[in-house]
Protein backbone atom coordinates (compact mmCIF):
# COMPACT_ATOMS: atom_id res chain seq x y z
CA UNK A 1 0.00 0.00 0.00
CA UNK A 2 1.23 3.44 -1.12
CA UNK A 3 2.05 6.11 1.95
CA UNK A 4 -0.53 8.34 -0.39
CA UNK A 5 -3.00 5.45 0.44
CA UNK A 6 -2.14 5.48 4.09
CA UNK A 7 -2.47 9.03 4.47
CA UNK A 8 -5.46 9.17 2.62
CA UNK A 9 -7.47 6.54 5.18
CA UNK A 10 -5.91 8.03 8.62
CA UNK A 11 -7.51 11.47 7.28
CA UNK A 12 -10.91 9.67 6.24
CA UNK A 13 -10.66 7.99 9.37
CA UNK A 14 -9.71 11.44 12.05
CA UNK A 15 -12.35 13.53 9.74
CA UNK A 16 -15.05 10.80 10.91
CA UNK A 17 -13.09 10.76 14.86
CA UNK A 18 -13.68 14.33 14.83
CA UNK A 19 -17.28 15.08 13.57
CA UNK A 20 -18.13 12.39 16.43
CA UNK A 21 -16.49 14.35 18.77
CA UNK A 22 -18.18 17.97 17.55
CA UNK A 23 -22.02 16.13 17.88
CA UNK A 24 -21.18 14.66 21.56
CA UNK A 25 -19.90 17.74 22.45
CA UNK A 26 -23.25 20.06 21.45
CA UNK A 27 -25.62 20.75 23.83
CA UNK A 28 -29.51 20.49 23.44
CA UNK A 29 -30.04 23.83 21.98
CA UNK A 30 -28.06 23.29 18.68
CA UNK A 31 -30.42 24.06 16.30
CA UNK A 32 -32.25 20.73 13.91
CA UNK A 33 -30.64 21.96 10.70
CA UNK A 34 -27.39 22.48 12.04
CA UNK A 35 -27.57 18.93 13.74
CA UNK A 36 -28.78 17.66 10.37
CA UNK A 37 -26.17 19.28 8.17
CA UNK A 38 -23.18 17.76 10.63
CA UNK A 39 -25.07 13.98 10.05
CA UNK A 40 -25.32 14.47 6.43
CA UNK A 41 -22.19 15.45 6.46
CA UNK A 42 -20.27 12.70 9.11
CA UNK A 43 -22.24 10.02 6.86
CA UNK A 44 -20.87 10.94 4.08
CA UNK A 45 -17.39 11.03 5.17
CA UNK A 46 -17.91 7.10 7.16
CA UNK A 47 -19.67 6.36 3.54
CA UNK A 48 -16.48 7.40 2.35
CA UNK A 49 -14.02 6.25 4.07
CA UNK A 50 -15.82 2.57 4.65
CA UNK A 51 -15.37 2.25 0.74
CA UNK A 52 -11.99 3.79 0.57
CA UNK A 53 -10.63 1.12 3.08
CA UNK A 54 -12.27 -2.05 2.02
CA UNK A 55 -9.77 -3.16 0.09
CA UNK A 56 -6.85 -1.64 2.03
CA UNK A 57 -7.99 -3.71 5.33
CA UNK A 58 -7.60 -6.63 3.19
CA UNK A 59 -4.46 -5.40 2.12
CA UNK A 60 -3.21 -4.79 5.55
CA UNK A 61 -4.60 -7.73 7.51
CA UNK A 62 -2.61 -9.94 4.39
CA UNK A 63 0.28 -7.43 5.27
CA UNK A 64 0.22 -8.35 8.97
CA UNK A 65 0.31 -12.14 8.13
CA UNK A 66 3.53 -12.03 5.82
CA UNK A 67 5.59 -9.84 8.38
CA UNK A 68 4.63 -12.90 10.89
CA UNK A 69 5.74 -15.63 8.20
CA UNK A 70 8.98 -13.27 7.52
CA UNK A 71 9.73 -13.59 11.12
CA UNK A 72 9.61 -17.15 11.53
CA UNK A 73 11.52 -17.73 7.60
CA UNK A 74 14.59 -17.35 9.80
CA UNK A 75 17.45 -20.29 9.97
CA UNK A 76 17.92 -19.04 14.06
CA UNK A 77 15.70 -20.76 16.56
CA UNK A 78 15.03 -18.23 19.20
CA UNK A 79 13.05 -18.06 22.59
CA UNK A 80 9.66 -16.17 21.25
CA UNK A 81 10.18 -19.21 17.74
CA UNK A 82 6.95 -21.13 19.64
CA UNK A 83 4.94 -18.14 20.12
CA UNK A 84 5.53 -16.84 16.84
CA UNK A 85 4.67 -20.07 14.89
CA UNK A 86 1.67 -19.93 17.04
CA UNK A 87 0.57 -16.56 15.70
CA UNK A 88 1.41 -16.85 12.27
CA UNK A 89 -1.31 -19.33 11.83
CA UNK A 90 -3.64 -18.14 13.67
CA UNK A 91 -3.46 -14.83 12.00
CA UNK A 92 -3.30 -16.81 8.58
CA UNK A 93 -6.66 -18.63 9.80
CA UNK A 94 -8.41 -15.64 10.62
CA UNK A 95 -8.36 -14.44 6.73
CA UNK A 96 -10.75 -14.77 4.59
CA UNK A 97 -9.86 -16.67 1.24
CA UNK A 98 -9.54 -13.45 -0.82
CA UNK A 99 -7.35 -12.10 1.70
CA UNK A 100 -4.95 -15.24 1.27
CA UNK A 101 -4.21 -14.17 -1.68
CA UNK A 102 -2.88 -11.26 -1.22
CA UNK A 103 -0.19 -12.52 0.92
CA UNK A 104 3.43 -11.81 0.13
CA UNK A 105 6.47 -10.73 1.94
CA UNK A 106 10.43 -11.08 1.26
CA UNK A 107 9.43 -15.25 1.89
CA UNK A 108 6.04 -15.43 2.44
CA UNK A 109 2.63 -16.44 -0.13
CA UNK A 110 -0.43 -18.10 0.07
CA UNK A 111 1.38 -21.69 -0.95
CA UNK A 112 3.44 -21.23 2.68
CA UNK A 113 -0.10 -22.24 4.88
CA UNK A 114 -2.06 -23.08 1.70
CA UNK A 115 -0.31 -25.52 -0.62
CA UNK A 116 -1.62 -29.18 0.37
CA UNK A 117 1.39 -30.99 0.86
CA UNK A 118 -0.49 -34.01 1.94
CA UNK A 119 -1.29 -35.18 5.80
CA UNK A 120 1.49 -34.38 8.47
CA UNK A 121 -0.14 -37.05 11.22
CA UNK A 122 1.70 -39.52 9.15
CA UNK A 123 4.93 -38.56 10.19
CA UNK A 124 6.62 -38.95 13.17
CA UNK A 125 8.68 -36.10 14.52
CA UNK A 126 11.06 -38.56 16.86
CA UNK A 127 11.51 -36.71 19.61
CA UNK A 128 10.46 -38.51 22.31
CA UNK A 129 12.70 -39.00 25.57
CA UNK A 130 13.83 -42.16 27.59
CA UNK A 131 16.23 -42.89 24.66
CA UNK A 132 18.52 -45.09 26.52
CA UNK A 133 22.27 -45.77 26.30
CA UNK A 134 22.36 -45.83 22.55
CA UNK A 135 20.95 -43.35 20.16
CA UNK A 136 21.63 -43.14 16.18
CA UNK A 137 20.58 -39.83 15.73
CA UNK A 138 19.29 -39.46 12.26
CA UNK A 139 19.90 -36.08 10.59
CA UNK A 140 18.75 -34.58 7.70
CA UNK A 141 18.15 -30.90 5.81
CA UNK A 142 14.25 -31.30 6.04
CA UNK A 143 11.38 -30.76 3.92
CA UNK A 144 7.70 -28.79 4.59
CA UNK A 145 6.27 -31.12 2.05
CA UNK A 146 4.47 -33.72 4.14
CA UNK A 147 4.27 -36.62 1.69
CA UNK A 148 7.92 -36.91 0.91
CA UNK A 149 8.45 -36.10 4.75
CA UNK A 150 6.81 -39.48 4.99
CA UNK A 151 7.81 -41.85 2.22
CA UNK A 152 11.98 -40.58 2.27
CA UNK A 153 12.79 -39.01 5.39
CA UNK A 154 10.68 -41.29 8.25
CA UNK A 155 11.44 -44.24 5.30
CA UNK A 156 14.88 -44.27 5.65
CA UNK A 157 14.45 -43.52 10.00
CA UNK A 158 12.28 -46.83 9.96
CA UNK A 159 14.44 -48.56 7.77
CA UNK A 160 17.39 -47.97 10.38
CA UNK A 161 15.16 -48.50 13.65
CA UNK A 162 13.96 -51.88 11.99
CA UNK A 163 18.00 -52.82 11.21
CA UNK A 164 18.62 -51.67 14.72
CA UNK A 165 16.33 -52.54 17.09
CA UNK A 166 18.60 -51.92 20.24
CA UNK A 167 19.45 -48.76 19.48
CA UNK A 168 17.23 -45.76 19.53
CA UNK A 169 16.15 -43.52 16.27
CA UNK A 170 15.68 -39.86 16.71
CA UNK A 171 15.49 -37.12 14.17
CA UNK A 172 17.00 -33.94 13.97
CA UNK A 173 16.92 -31.06 10.92
CA UNK A 174 19.43 -28.80 10.60
CA UNK A 175 17.26 -26.45 8.31
CA UNK A 176 15.28 -24.05 11.06
CA UNK A 177 13.26 -22.27 8.38
CA UNK A 178 11.50 -26.20 7.44
CA UNK A 179 11.28 -26.80 11.35
CA UNK A 180 9.45 -23.51 11.95
CA UNK A 181 7.26 -24.16 8.51
CA UNK A 182 6.11 -27.27 9.86
CA UNK A 183 5.81 -26.28 13.25
CA UNK A 184 3.45 -23.45 12.47
CA UNK A 185 1.62 -24.64 9.60
CA UNK A 186 0.79 -28.65 11.09
CA UNK A 187 1.70 -28.01 14.86
CA UNK A 188 4.40 -30.41 14.61
CA UNK A 189 7.11 -30.05 16.55
CA UNK A 190 10.85 -31.25 14.82
CA UNK A 191 14.29 -31.00 16.78
CA UNK A 192 16.90 -29.23 15.40
CA UNK A 193 20.53 -30.41 15.85
CA UNK A 194 21.38 -28.35 19.22
CA UNK A 195 17.85 -29.93 20.54
CA UNK A 196 18.23 -33.24 19.38
CA UNK A 197 21.69 -33.01 21.03
CA UNK A 198 20.81 -31.53 24.13
CA UNK A 199 18.02 -33.94 24.73
CA UNK A 200 20.39 -37.07 23.95
CA UNK A 201 22.41 -35.12 26.88
CA UNK A 202 19.60 -35.19 29.11
CA UNK A 203 18.50 -38.87 28.51
CA UNK A 204 22.11 -40.13 29.50
CA UNK A 205 22.73 -41.19 26.32
CA UNK A 206 26.56 -42.91 26.22
CA UNK A 207 26.61 -43.92 22.61
CA UNK A 208 25.86 -41.60 19.82
CA UNK A 209 25.57 -42.64 16.24
CA UNK A 210 25.18 -39.71 13.85
CA UNK A 211 23.76 -40.67 10.47
CA UNK A 212 23.04 -37.64 7.98
CA UNK A 213 20.78 -38.46 4.92
CA UNK A 214 22.78 -35.48 3.14
CA UNK A 215 24.00 -36.56 -0.28
CA UNK A 216 27.63 -35.45 0.05
CA UNK A 217 30.40 -34.42 2.27
CA UNK A 218 28.90 -30.86 1.79
CA UNK A 219 28.23 -27.35 3.54
CA UNK A 220 25.28 -29.20 5.75
CA UNK A 221 27.89 -31.99 6.26
CA UNK A 222 30.52 -29.73 7.48
CA UNK A 223 27.87 -27.27 9.96
CA UNK A 224 26.30 -31.02 11.38
CA UNK A 225 29.90 -31.92 12.50
CA UNK A 226 30.60 -28.30 13.61
CA UNK A 227 28.03 -28.45 16.19
CA UNK A 228 28.71 -32.08 17.07
CA UNK A 229 32.22 -31.38 17.98
CA UNK A 230 31.11 -29.66 21.00
CA UNK A 231 28.93 -32.47 22.19
CA UNK A 232 31.76 -35.15 22.06
CA UNK A 233 32.82 -34.84 25.25
CA UNK A 234 29.71 -35.40 26.39
CA UNK A 235 29.24 -38.88 25.58
CA UNK A 236 31.03 -42.17 25.96
CA UNK A 237 31.45 -42.74 22.54
CA UNK A 238 30.78 -41.12 19.18
CA UNK A 239 30.91 -41.73 15.67
CA UNK A 240 29.12 -40.20 12.41
CA UNK A 241 28.49 -42.45 9.41
CA UNK A 242 28.92 -41.79 5.95
CA UNK A 243 26.24 -39.53 3.66
CA UNK A 244 24.69 -41.52 1.05
CA UNK A 245 27.31 -40.78 -1.95
CA UNK A 246 30.28 -41.58 0.49
CA UNK A 247 33.88 -39.96 0.07
CA UNK A 248 34.26 -37.28 -1.98
CA UNK A 249 37.39 -38.23 -4.03
CA UNK A 250 39.88 -36.08 -6.27
CA UNK A 251 38.18 -35.00 -8.98
CA UNK A 252 35.80 -36.34 -11.67
CA UNK A 253 37.24 -39.91 -12.47
CA UNK A 254 37.22 -41.53 -8.98
CA UNK A 255 33.90 -44.04 -8.39
CA UNK A 256 33.56 -45.64 -5.56
CA UNK A 257 31.70 -48.19 -4.01
CA UNK A 258 28.59 -46.04 -2.52
CA UNK A 259 28.10 -43.94 -5.97
CA UNK A 260 27.77 -46.82 -7.97
CA UNK A 261 25.24 -48.47 -5.63
CA UNK A 262 23.45 -44.83 -5.88
CA UNK A 263 23.63 -45.08 -9.70
CA UNK A 264 22.60 -48.44 -10.23
CA UNK A 265 19.60 -47.70 -7.55
CA UNK A 266 18.05 -44.42 -8.86
CA UNK A 267 18.25 -45.58 -12.48
CA UNK A 268 16.56 -49.22 -12.17
CA UNK A 269 14.02 -47.44 -10.20
CA UNK A 270 13.24 -45.14 -12.88
CA UNK A 271 13.32 -47.25 -15.72
CA UNK A 272 10.77 -49.27 -13.94
CA UNK A 273 8.93 -46.35 -13.03
CA UNK A 274 8.64 -45.31 -16.27
CA UNK A 275 7.69 -48.95 -17.66
CA UNK A 276 11.20 -50.36 -19.38
CA UNK A 277 12.30 -53.34 -18.23
CA UNK A 278 15.91 -51.96 -18.13
CA UNK A 279 17.82 -48.64 -19.14
CA UNK A 280 19.00 -50.49 -22.44
CA UNK A 281 15.46 -51.01 -23.45
CA UNK A 282 14.78 -47.38 -22.48
CA UNK A 283 17.96 -46.42 -24.31
CA UNK A 284 16.56 -48.41 -27.21
CA UNK A 285 13.42 -46.28 -27.15
CA UNK A 286 15.06 -43.06 -27.66
CA UNK A 287 14.64 -42.30 -24.05
CA UNK A 288 17.12 -40.19 -21.67
CA UNK A 289 16.73 -39.77 -17.84
CA UNK A 290 18.01 -36.68 -15.96
CA UNK A 291 18.67 -36.72 -12.48
CA UNK A 292 18.35 -33.26 -11.16
CA UNK A 293 20.44 -32.59 -7.90
CA UNK A 294 20.66 -29.14 -6.25
CA UNK A 295 24.11 -28.53 -6.81
CA UNK A 296 27.14 -26.15 -4.57
CA UNK A 297 29.88 -24.20 -4.42
CA UNK A 298 31.24 -26.67 -2.10
CA UNK A 299 34.47 -28.63 -3.07
CA UNK A 300 32.35 -31.69 -2.54
CA UNK A 301 30.75 -30.46 -6.17
CA UNK A 302 32.86 -32.95 -8.16
CA UNK A 303 30.63 -35.38 -6.76
CA UNK A 304 28.18 -34.80 -9.43
CA UNK A 305 30.41 -35.00 -12.11
CA UNK A 306 31.51 -38.36 -10.49
CA UNK A 307 28.05 -39.43 -10.57
CA UNK A 308 28.24 -38.98 -14.55
CA UNK A 309 31.21 -40.25 -14.77
CA UNK A 310 29.85 -43.85 -12.72
CA UNK A 311 26.51 -43.45 -15.19
CA UNK A 312 28.81 -43.64 -18.12
CA UNK A 313 31.10 -46.69 -16.59
CA UNK A 314 28.36 -48.34 -16.26
CA UNK A 315 26.91 -48.08 -19.70
CA UNK A 316 23.73 -46.12 -19.32
CA UNK A 317 24.52 -43.68 -21.99
CA UNK A 318 20.77 -42.37 -21.88
CA UNK A 319 21.49 -40.87 -18.04
CA UNK A 320 22.63 -37.48 -17.13
CA UNK A 321 23.49 -35.90 -13.82
CA UNK A 322 22.21 -31.93 -13.48
CA UNK A 323 21.87 -29.83 -11.00
CA UNK A 324 19.00 -26.77 -9.62
CA UNK A 325 22.70 -24.33 -8.94
CA UNK A 326 24.16 -25.55 -12.18
CA UNK A 327 27.71 -25.91 -10.32
CA UNK A 328 29.20 -28.09 -11.44
CA UNK A 329 29.00 -25.85 -14.64
CA UNK A 330 28.41 -28.33 -17.20
CA UNK A 331 25.55 -29.47 -14.76
CA UNK A 332 22.99 -26.28 -15.51
CA UNK A 333 20.06 -27.24 -17.05
CA UNK A 334 21.14 -25.34 -20.11
CA UNK A 335 24.22 -27.74 -20.57
CA UNK A 336 22.20 -30.95 -19.83
CA UNK A 337 19.92 -30.10 -22.50
CA UNK A 338 22.13 -29.83 -25.11
CA UNK A 339 24.60 -33.53 -23.97
CA UNK A 340 20.43 -35.14 -24.34
CA UNK A 341 19.95 -33.42 -27.80
CA UNK A 342 23.20 -34.08 -29.12
CA UNK A 343 22.99 -38.02 -27.97
CA UNK A 344 20.13 -38.12 -30.19
CA UNK A 345 17.68 -38.70 -27.82
CA UNK A 346 13.79 -37.76 -28.15
CA UNK A 347 12.14 -38.03 -25.05
CA UNK A 348 13.23 -37.34 -21.98
CA UNK A 349 12.06 -38.37 -18.05
CA UNK A 350 13.20 -35.82 -14.40
CA UNK A 351 14.11 -37.03 -11.50
CA UNK A 352 15.25 -35.54 -8.73
CA UNK A 353 18.53 -36.67 -7.49
CA UNK A 354 17.41 -35.35 -3.98
CA UNK A 355 17.16 -37.41 -0.68
CA UNK A 356 13.65 -35.32 -0.80
CA UNK A 357 11.30 -34.56 -3.17
CA UNK A 358 10.20 -31.27 -1.79
CA UNK A 359 10.47 -27.99 -3.21
CA UNK A 360 12.83 -28.00 -5.80
CA UNK A 361 11.45 -31.15 -6.93
CA UNK A 362 8.09 -29.70 -7.53
CA UNK A 363 9.16 -26.14 -8.32
CA UNK A 364 12.49 -26.19 -9.85
CA UNK A 365 12.54 -29.27 -11.59
CA UNK A 366 8.23 -29.94 -12.32
CA UNK A 367 6.68 -26.73 -11.73
CA UNK A 368 4.93 -24.65 -14.69
CA UNK A 369 6.98 -21.47 -13.85
CA UNK A 370 9.22 -20.71 -17.68
CA UNK A 371 12.47 -21.73 -15.36
CA UNK A 372 11.95 -24.77 -14.08
CA UNK A 373 13.23 -27.87 -16.04
CA UNK A 374 10.21 -28.92 -17.38
CA UNK A 375 9.59 -25.86 -19.07
CA UNK A 376 13.05 -25.20 -20.30
CA UNK A 377 13.25 -28.70 -21.61
CA UNK A 378 10.13 -28.26 -23.07
CA UNK A 379 10.69 -25.15 -24.91
CA UNK A 380 14.01 -26.21 -26.47
CA UNK A 381 11.37 -27.99 -28.77
CA UNK A 382 13.37 -31.04 -29.91
CA UNK A 383 11.87 -33.74 -27.88
CA UNK A 384 8.86 -35.25 -28.65
CA UNK A 385 7.66 -35.85 -25.03
CA UNK A 386 9.52 -34.26 -21.53
CA UNK A 387 7.94 -36.17 -18.44
CA UNK A 388 8.43 -36.38 -14.67
CA UNK A 389 8.92 -38.70 -11.69
CA UNK A 390 8.91 -36.69 -8.62
CA UNK A 391 10.05 -39.09 -5.88
CA UNK A 392 12.79 -38.80 -3.67
CA UNK A 393 15.85 -41.18 -3.43
CA UNK A 394 14.93 -42.14 0.22
CA UNK A 395 12.05 -44.10 -0.60
CA UNK A 396 13.92 -46.24 -2.71
CA UNK A 397 14.27 -49.85 -0.69
CA UNK A 398 18.22 -49.90 -2.28
CA UNK A 399 19.09 -46.29 -1.34
CA UNK A 400 17.77 -47.39 2.72
CA UNK A 401 20.24 -50.18 2.49
CA UNK A 402 22.98 -48.09 1.83
CA UNK A 403 22.52 -45.51 5.00
CA UNK A 404 21.82 -48.86 7.08
CA UNK A 405 25.37 -50.47 6.08
CA UNK A 406 26.59 -46.81 6.86
CA UNK A 407 25.25 -47.05 9.75
CA UNK A 408 26.36 -50.39 10.50
CA UNK A 409 29.83 -49.24 10.15
CA UNK A 410 29.29 -46.37 12.20
CA UNK A 411 28.39 -48.35 14.82
CA UNK A 412 31.78 -51.21 14.23
CA UNK A 413 33.87 -48.38 14.84
CA UNK A 414 32.93 -47.56 18.22
CA UNK A 415 34.22 -51.21 19.12
CA UNK A 416 37.48 -50.07 18.15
Amino acid sequence: MSKLTWKKTAALVMAVTMLTTAAAGCGNNASSSASSEESSTSSTVESSAASATEEETDEMAAKNVADLIDAIYVQERNDNTDEECKAAKEAWDALTDAQKELVEGDNADPDYFGRDTGDAAQDDSRNEDEIGENELLVVSFGTSFNDSRVKDIKGIEDALQEAYPDWSVRRAFTAQIIINHVQARDDEKIDNMQQALDRAVANGVKNLVVQPTHLMHGAEYDEMNELLDRYKDKFENTAVAEPLLGEVGDDATVINADKEAVAKAITDEAVKTAGYDDVAAAAEDGTAFVFMGHGTAHVAKVSYSQMQTTMETLGYTNVFIGTVEGEPEDTSCEAVIEKVKEAGFTKVVLRPLMVVAGDHANNDMAGDDEDSWLSQFKAADCFDSVDTQIAGLGEIGDVQQIYIDHAQAAIDSLNG
